[in-house]
């Protein structure tokens, strides 16, 4: 087989897990009134409370825009403060914000854990490997 081929192949087979592990995870914020990239924010902001909101956008790869508008509903739904300070945003869960992040987080590790239990451990270090060169390469 040539490497034109086995791209493709790895191409539609990536394309087929993410989708798989993205239903999944879907599911789990379902329960929780979120979408994955509201829990993108949520689990963001709860690793690095006190982050501003540019920082929160670089790190989402998102525009500053994307990232207001996700911010505004989690605030309205009282999951995040933001704090003005001179010309930047600062971001905090609330309480109600916290508890939510100490429900989904945990369980959105545990669900990938058992997703990736199929291959041993050696086999998931290895593609974590792969995934970082392909990302390295890429971006090239």
């Amino acid at each position: 087989m040539e490497d034109r081929e086995y791209a493709v192949l790895a191409w539609l087979r990536l394309a087929r897990v993410f989708q798989k592990i993205d239903r999944r995870s879907e599911q789990l914020f379902r329960k929780y009134e979120l979408n994955t990239a509201q829990f993108d924010v949520l689990a963001h902001v709860g690793a690095s409370d006190g982050r501003s909101q540019q920082d929160l956008a670089d790190a989402l790869l998102v525009t500053k825009g994307n990232v207001s508008q996700l911010l505004a509903k989690l605030e309205q739904r009282g999951l995040i403060d933001r704090t003005h300070v001179r010309r930047s945003n600062f971001l905090s869960l609330t309480a109600e914000g916290r508890r939510v992040f100490d429900h989904v987080v945990p369980q959105q590790e545990s669900q990938l854990s058992k997703l990736f239990s199929c291959l041993p451990g050696r086999d998931q270090a290895e593609l974590v490997r792969l995934l970082r060169t392909l990302d390295h390469g890429i971006d090239r």
